[in-house]
């Protein structure tokens, strides 16, 4: 049976009900027998595994090390996602460092097959900490099946604390947020940016994102949201303006529609 979360209500109401919540629905999501498999599964062939082309010809497997990182989407890209793994991180212009999305980065770092003799596959602690992510993610991508501001709402509380502790530049870090589409999206829609926001010259969607964020909150910086209390404010922000949206763009799909009857009735 596959896991359905229980989420009675949107809004920020809806939010705090979930964070209530979430350690029981998530233990719920964990016993779940699918879950438990595809756990067991990982944690029996992982460490059998030596290269980035032992990984991609096992689909199942492949398949958890990509939803770990939210890049389940390129479970058929096997070629994309072994040349990857193989480049590393180590080497500056290495696939995974030039790609937008530095999730690939994250994957092809943790696995280490491009950088190391031994992979990180070898480790004993690898399984834990690769199920932990999946755990998570899969949690966040239930949520989403209902409620997808919630998904981005629990995916930007995960990795804006993480990228305001790394001793990144500012400009890098910000970068990232851009380079990332759902942190982008929860800071573009929290900050009150425009829909167009995503398709000007970065270098404007830097000075704009970074000028907004010091009105709103007194400072520029990613670093900033190390501290709890900000990031709750712009997780508090980003799902009230998605909220409004919804319920504009409803009320506005609404009015075209009595617009037509009503011109059909002329």
């Amino acid at each position: 049976m596959t896991f359905q979360p229980v989420i009675p209500f949107g809004g920020y109401a809806g939010w705090a009900f979930l964070k209530r919540t979430m350690a029981s629905q998530q233990a719920v999501q964990q016993a779940a027998p699918a879950t438990q498999r595809e756990e067991a599964y990982f944690r029996d062939r992982i460490g059998k595994i030596g290269t980035a082309a032992d990984l991609v010809a096992d689909r199942r497997l492949l398949g958890v090390a990509l939803a770990a990182y939210g890049l389940e989407g390129d479970i058929n890209n096997k070629a994309f996602i072994q040349k990857i793994l193989e480049g590393g991180t180590l080497t500056e212009g290495s696939l995974a460092n030039r790609l937008a999305n530095k999730q690939y980065q994250k994957f092809a770092a943790d696995f280490g097959f491009g950088d190391y003799t031994v992979p990180r596959t070898r480790m004993s602690d690898f399984a834990d900490k690769t199920l932990a992510l999946y755990r998570t993610r899969q949690f966040e991508t239930a949520i989403g099946t209902q409620n997808n501001d919630f998904r981005i709402a629990l995916n930007a509380e995960r990795e804006i604390q993480t990228l305001a502790a790394t001793n990144s530049s500012e400009t890098v870090k910000w970068l990232t947020v851009l380079g990332t589409a759902p942190l982008r999206q929860a800071f573009q829609t929290a900050l009150g940016l425009p829909s167009s926001f995503a398709s000007i010259d970065l270098d404007k969607q830097l000075t704009m994102i970074q000028s907004k964020a010091r009105a709103t909150f007194g400072d520029s910086s990613i670093s900033q949201f190390s501290d709890p209390a900000k990031l709750e404010k712009l997780v508090r922000s980003y799902i009230v303006r998605a909220e409004l949206s919804t319920a504009t763009s409803g009320t506005t799909a609404a009015t075209t529609a009595l617009q037509l009857l009503a011109s059909l009735r002329r």
